[in-house]
């Protein structure tokens, strides 16, 4: 079988003792990559396993059904954004699953590769598309966004501290066109008092921008309700904390009865808890994982199982209204950046 030499999966053995894999179980890897997490499910599932592997990025999927084409039928490996998560188990039969993981972020198989754009250590076109067929490029934001629309973006996206002033620089500089020449004027702007490089957190905001991440990350996590089957684990690793939040905010309200404002003397909602929380503390990597893969440093596994109708019954029925007074933070707090986001950026 081939070996990964470009991309190390983080968190592997968590992962795959999070997702509880078993034999002849079928698991679907929203962001397959290389295929490093999708190998080892597969491993630890055989006899009978099947894994579904989706990948907006074709040179990942291609290099996922090379690694995995000693499986055969049980590795599928479908090159589509995973917000398209429900079409494509429908199209493939492919649900009811025991498990669905999400490692997001961008891969250092992806920073590696020049023609994307997404690192400023590498001369490139500012691109940033995990999917080339998208009309949508950096370099679009970049050139013909207002001012204050870049500010915004860089500040929502990245949590840039000096969006504004690396705003005002880029729209007094176009046209811009490769990385080089974005990070050579960042560094003009923001002084490399930090670890990280001073372009670290504008290249994140661009990138996430341009492929809608955390509007796609909320859109697939909804969907994930209806394709795991009863103990079903949902399983996801987050490399920042715009990610974290929105996954932390699903699964607290999934794994929550009633949602209504603890002074209302009676459940209106109606809501029924879906999951379960297996860890209610990140899960983060070892020192000896930091050390040997410097990436694996920010990574935050969530995990949390699914639990049917009659379980949610059994436990909303123990659960006072009072108990609600935990802060519970509703959907469309999470959507709020997104929001901000789509009602300023009109680029055809």
């Amino acid at each position: 079988m081939p070996t990964d030499t470009i991309h190390i999966p983080v968190l592997l053995k968590e992962a795959v003792d999070a997702l509880s894999v078993r034999p002849g179980g079928r698991y679907i890897d929203c962001t397959v990559g290389a295929g490093g997490h999708a190998e080892t499910i597969l491993q630890h599932s055989a006899p009978g396993g099947q894994l579904l592997g989706i990948d907006a990025d074709p040179i990942a999927t291609a290099l996922a059904q090379n690694r995995l084409a000693y499986y055969g039928k049980s590795a599928l490996i479908i090159n589509d954004n995973f917000v398209n998560l429900s079409n494509i188990c429908s199209s493939h039969d492919f649900e009811p699953v025991n498990g669905i993981l999400f490692d997001l972020g961008i891969s250092s198989m992806q920073l590696s590769e020049s023609g994307h754009g997404f690192s400023f250590q590498h001369g490139a076109p500012l691109d940033m598309r995990f999917d080339p067929n998208q009309k949508l490029s950096a370099a679009d934001i970049v050139n013909t966004c207002t001012e204050t629309e870049l500010a915004r973006i860089l500040f929502e996206f990245g949590e840039e501290t000096y969006s504004r002033q690396i705003a005002n620089l880029i729209v007094r500089s176009r046209p811009l066109f490769t990385t080089d020449q974005l990070a050579t004027l960042i560094e003009k702007v923001k002084p490399r008092r930090e670890r990280i490089h001073p372009a670290t957190k504008t290249f994140q905001a661009l990138r996430i921008a341009v492929n809608e991440e955390l509007n796609h990350l909320e859109l697939a996590l909804q969907q994930t309700m209806t394709l795991l089957g009863h103990d079903g684990m949902l399983v996801v690793i987050s490399y920042h904390s715009l990610e974290d939040r929105i996954v932390k905010n699903f699964m607290r309200r999934e794994s929550t009865g009633c949602l209504c404002h603890p002074s209302l003397p009676q459940c209106a909602c109606h809501h029924q808890p879906r999951l379960k929380l297996v860890n209610k503390q990140i899960i983060a990597p070892s020192l000896a994982e930091e050390i040997a893969n410097p990436r694996s440093r920010s990574a935050k596994l969530r995990v949390a199982r699914r639990i049917s109708n009659s379980d949610a019954l059994t436990n909303s029925s123990r659960r006072s209204h009072a108990s609600t007074s935990k802060k519970i933070i509703p959907a469309h707090s999470a959507n709020r950046k997104r929001n901000l986001f789509s009602t300023t950026l009109n680029l055809n």
